[in-house]
């Protein structure tokens, strides 16, 4: 079946995604920002030069320290598709991060600390991060999308100390 082209003025869509959001004026206005964004978390999260560029899908390395000059000068360019999603995950997983943790030092510590949740199979978050694919980015920000709804995650410690003033059940 042959699909009709646009009206003009109409935005295509393709299973019901709106593709305006991949055009490259789009892109071009998300890049620059989304990538000092990228790279102030993560210089929190500790990760150098080379696992930057393994989140970002391996760059060369050329390419990977032009967009910071161009990002740390505020200078227009366009990242693909692909590098802005790995930048969206890596802004949801700091987001759900601060979420879980009053401390954003304590969600670094989560970071690098080993697993032992199924989707991480004993090994610290930051690996599948820093791994390269953007699955492995996926797993994580999911996995904290979840723990954010009060899946997975043990409780912290304010949870912990956490008690009723008088014991008692109540309904709404």
């Amino acid at each position: 079946m042959a699909q009709r082209d646009p009206v003009v003025g109409e935005t295509p869509e393709v299973h019901g995604r709106d593709l305006a959001r991949f055009a490259p004026s789009n892109r071009r206005r998300l890049s620059a920002p989304g990538m000092r964004t990228f790279l102030a978390i993560a210089d929190l999260w500790g990760v150098n030069q080379k696992q930057r560029r393994l989140i970002l899908g391996c760059p060369a390395r050329s390419t990977f320290q032009s967009w910071c000059m161009h990002a740390r000068e505020h200078r227009t360019f366009t990242l693909k598709v692909d590098v802005l999603m790995r930048i969206s995950a890596v802004l949801g997983i700091h987001q759900s991060l601060a979420t879980l943790f009053i401390d954003e030092h304590d969600g670094v510590d989560w970071l690098r600390r080993r697993h032992e949740a199924l989707a991480f199979g004993g090994h610290p978050p930051l690996d599948l991060i820093v791994g390269g694919t953007q699955d492995g980015l996926m797993v994580v920000r999911r996995f904290l999308d979840a723990a954010c709804s009060g899946l997975y995650m043990a409780p912290q410690a304010a949870d912990a100390a956490f008690s009723s003033d008088q014991g008692e059940v109540i309904f709404l």
